[in-house]
């Protein structure tokens, strides 16, 4: 039995720690947050007294915090209290360069380390479906399989240290572009006349099929399973979907890319969560195309 440590108990690493313990694996968890600790802790979690005591002889280390400064923050913390040796992993979504930071922080007190953000929302993380996008060297991707493994049901090594992060990225500019045409397409369609169900039987056999439509359809009744049908409750909320599209593009602007889909859709779901819609499904920006909000 492998001892996890476990730092962020959220509505991701919440439900990613209680795979772990279905596994069979011990897991020491922290949040700050009660709430948090308490749904944990009913799933089987071991709750520590504090994020230095969470990491005391675990061989491996999960870190899934809100964003780059807090990840420094705690690593500074943890890392010189944990095992030497050990495998720490960062899920959560953060800057290319605080990643980088981080694996810095790890190499310093002797630890491997990855980066390894997830896609497949809270639904993914329940179901044990995420996919890992992973950074870092070949003995840190095979170290850290056996766990990532029960927790999603893809993990892909896309390259060296921040290469994870750097994956995210641009997957969630796409993502949160491709959600803002699909919603616009639907909103025109019943402007022009077509129920939704007749454009969504076009639209998702033909040239501008997405997962946005298949899978996440924006508006009521096609996909059964999509937030759409649950009055837009977040699976992946409109504020993350702006931290990450604003992430995008500070790492197009460190690199001197050119993105203006990716800043279009940053402008227009700040907006969205400007207008009180931010804990809300991100799939919810149909409500400022029709201009509802």
């Amino acid at each position: 039995m492998t001892t996890v440590a476990f730092v962020g108990l959220g509505s991701m690493g919440g439900p990613m720690a209680a795979n772990l313990v279905r596994a069979g694996h011990l897991v020491n968890g922290f949040d700050i947050a009660s709430a948090a600790r308490a749904s944990a802790a009913k799933a089987g979690v071991t709750i520590a007294a504090s994020g230095l005591d969470v990491v005391a002889g675990a061989d491996v280390i999960i870190t899934m915090l809100p964003a780059g400064q807090h990840v420094i923050a705690a690593w500074r913390s943890i890392l010189p209290h944990a095992k030497k040796g050990a495998l720490i992993i960062d899920c959560s979504t953060i800057d290319v360069e605080s990643s980088r930071k981080a694996h810095a922080l790890a190499k310093d007190d002797g630890l491997l380390s990855l980066d390894a953000p997830v896609s497949g929302g809270v639904g993914g993380a329940m179901a044990g479906t995420l996919t890992f996008m992973c950074g870092g060297s070949e003995l840190a991707v095979t170290t850290a399989r056996p766990y990532l493994e029960k927790m999603g049901k893809r993990i892909v090594h896309c390259g060296n240290i921040g290469a994870g992060q750097a994956a995210k990225v641009c997957n969630n500019m796409i993502l949160g572009a491709t959600m803002i045409a699909t919603a616009e397409a639907f909103v025109l369609g019943e402007k022009l006349g077509l129920t939704t169900q007749a454009l969504y039987d076009v639209v998702s056999t033909s040239s501008g099929q997405s997962w946005s439509t298949t899978s996440y359809c924006p508006v009521p009744g096609p996909v059964p399973t999509a937030p759409s049908n649950a009055d837009y409750k977040a699976g992946f909320a409109s504020a993350l979907m702006l931290k990450d599209l604003k992430l995008s593009q500070e790492a197009a602007i460190s690199v001197g890319a050119t993105t203006p889909m990716g800043a279009l859709a940053a402008q227009l779901y700040a907006m969205h969560n400007a207008l009180g819609e931010g804990g809300l499904d991100f799939s919810g920006i149909i409500h400022l195309l029709r201009g509802k909000v």
